[in-house]
This record gives structure tokens, sequence and C-alpha cells, in this order.
């Protein structure tokens, strides 16, 4: 292959056992006790380990890449999402987030146990959720449904702060919602 040509596109069972790999990890992931080894992930998703190793070499690769995917749903969510306003629509995307960063919580701190490359994969997806979720945050703040003394960044880290308190069974959500009203202009 000449320099500067573009790689050949997978086969389509291939990106099958990629896709399947993905879904199964992330859900193995987010289960409750021991993490799952590379050889479960691979039994889990009906392929073999060099299938496995052949589209993640590593540990760190896999959970690099569900971490990506679960940052790529939640920018998705900001180009989709709805309110009657821009106010509504920012706040929608605000508990789309909310719910992600339940699941996703618990990679970051995988990846961080690998400090230079975790942290940079980290850092990589910030910058991408920040830049999706700007537009809405400015609109919102334009229409006057938001206040503007807090850049979305401490928004964000906000609620993935509350994410880590345990909700109460019999109020589920309410600790994020008081984070939410409280970012909701008062009317003069």
């Amino acid at each position: 292959m000449a320099a500067g040509s573009p790689a050949p596109a997978k086969r389509a069972d291939a990106e099958r056992n990629r896709a399947k790999i993905l879904a199964v990890a992330q859900k193995a992931f987010g289960e409750p006790g021991d993490e799952p080894s590379m050889a479960e992930i691979a039994r889990r998703a009906g392929v073999g380990m060099a299938t496995l190793y052949r589209n993640f070499p590593g540990r760190f690769d896999l959970l690099a890449a569900i971490y990506r995917n679960q940052v790529d749903e939640i920018c998705d969510a900001a180009e989709t999402a709805v309110g009657e306003t821009p106010g509504e629509a920012f706040f929608a995307w605000l508990e789309r987030f909310h719910e992600a960063g339940a699941s996703k919580g618990p990679l970051a701190s995988l990846l961080l146990a690998e400090p230079a490359a975790g942290t940079s994969v980290i850092s990589e997806n910030r910058a991408r959720v920040y830049a999706a979720g700007q537009p809405l945050f400015a609109a919102a703040q334009r229409s006057g449904e938001v206040r503007d003394d807090l850049p979305l960044p401490q928004i964000l880290d906000a609620i993935v702060a509350v994410g880590r308190v345990a909700d109460d069974p019999a109020f589920p959500g309410r600790t994020v919602q008081v984070v939410l009203d409280g970012l909701r202009r008062k009317p003069a």
C-alpha cells in the first residue's frame, strides 16, 4: 500500500465482531463485582482470543474504546437534544449526560489506573463533550433560561460529582435535579 493511501476497509464480519466485543465488554464492565478478564470478554462475545486481541491489543485499548463509544453517545445526544425552548433542550442533554456518567464513571477509574495514557484519553474526550454541549449551553444562556455565572465545564463537573452520590431508591434522580434546578435563572 502506498504512503497516503487509505487503510483498507474492514470486512463486514470483522466490524460485527468488533461491535459485539465492545457491547459485551461495556455490559461486563458495568456489572458489580470483579472486573472481567479478557478471556471472559472473548467467551461472552463468542469470539476467539486472537479476534479479541486483533481488535484490542490490550485491556487498556478495550477500555479506551468503550469510553470513547460512551462519549460518542453523549456528543450525539447534544446534537439531537430537543425541548420546547433552548433551556429545555440543554437540560434534556444534561440529564442524558448524567445517565451516561453512571455507566462511564467506573471506566474512568480503570483508565486512570494507566496514568499517562488514561489521563490523555479522558482529557481528549472531555474536550469533545465540552465542544458538543457548548452550543446548547450558549443558546440556553442567550434565552435567559440558564445562569451565566458558571462555565459549562464546572456544570458538568458538578453533575459528575453528584453522580457519585448514591441516590435514595425512594427518590431516584432527585439529587441531580437539585443541581439542575440551581442552574435555572430565576425570574427577576
